[in-house]
């Protein structure tokens, strides 16, 4: 069974949730497609001040405008939506990513990894690593700095899983490539969502290198944008590539594994 797959890369402007949902609702209008992933922490922009910034920002899926107006794209579309999403749940706020549906949110994601001075500001992930299926696909989510923790992306493979969504905000140089090779080490695909342009604000700039892509089994890089520009891309996969985990005719990633000598991995 094929699958429509894709990403919107674009430039959120901090704090504007409102033009920033917009922005997203407008250029999805026109799409096909059964998944579209999005960055990391897409409607509200990254570069925090504060945790009270953020709590200012942040909100609970559950009573969430932003959510019901994704619900009823995704009912119009008939499509899934994966966005990074400012979380807010009781006295925690999480960076997390969202499944979103015709039915409503499907699966929230917690970061598992935060990245630098995320650390000031967001609790640690809580949801244990999980796929969702999306029209008879099996989906696993990820949020940006995951990727440099290998373990991350096996899990979901083990666990089953045909396409990784991975909404980012990337701002060091090599993640894209590092993808290419989870994607090889795995045999699964992955669309990395990246956002573009920087986050200037009274306390500093943060940029951001965009470069969304897709990646397919075996390492094979099937689109990747432009750094500095807005992209919408949609293609169509067949997540059945994912089920052979061949390297070589005798090698399977997966069954040649010998988890008895992995053990200082648990500690």
């Amino acid at each position: 069974m094929l699958m429509k797959v894709g990403y919107y890369q674009f430039r959120p402007l901090f704090g504007k949730v409102q033009h920033n949902l917009k922005k997203v609702v407008n250029a999805l209008q026109s799409v096909k497609a059964d998944l579209i992933v999005l960055p990391e922490l897409a409607f509200t922009g990254y570069h925090f001040r504060d945790r009270n910034e953020l709590k200012g920002l942040a909100e609970d899926p559950d009573s969430s405008l932003t959510v019901e107006v994704l619900v009823k794209l995704c009912q119009q579309k008939n499509m899934y939506l994966v966005t990074g999403f400012a979380e807010k749940s009781k006295d925690k706020l999480f960076n997390s990513s969202l499944l979103i549906g015709p039915l409503g949110v499907e699966h929230t994601y917690r970061k598992l990894h935060l990245f630098n001075e995320e650390m000031n500001l967001f609790d640690a992930g809580d949801i244990p690593l999980q796929i969702n299926v999306v029209k008879d696909v099996k989906v696993g989510m990820l949020v940006c700095f995951d990727w440099v923790f290998p373990e991350t992306m096996r899990v979901l493979t083990l666990q089953g899983a045909e396409v990784i969504a991975h909404p980012s905000n990337l701002v060091l140089s090599f993640c894209q490539e590092a993808m290419i090779t989870r994607c090889l080490e795995n045999r699964v695909f992955a669309i990395t969502t990246n956002r573009f342009g920087s986050d200037k604000r009274p306390h500093g700039e943060i940029r951001f290198t965009g470069k969304s892509q897709i990646v397919g089994p075996g390492g094979v890089l099937i689109k990747r944008a432009a750094s500095q520009r807005e992209a919408l891309f949609v293609t169509e996969i067949d997540p059945e590539q994912s089920h052979n985990k061949n390297i070589t005719a005798l090698n399977d990633l997966i069954a040649d594994r010998r988890p008895e000598y992995y053990q200082d991995l648990m500690n």
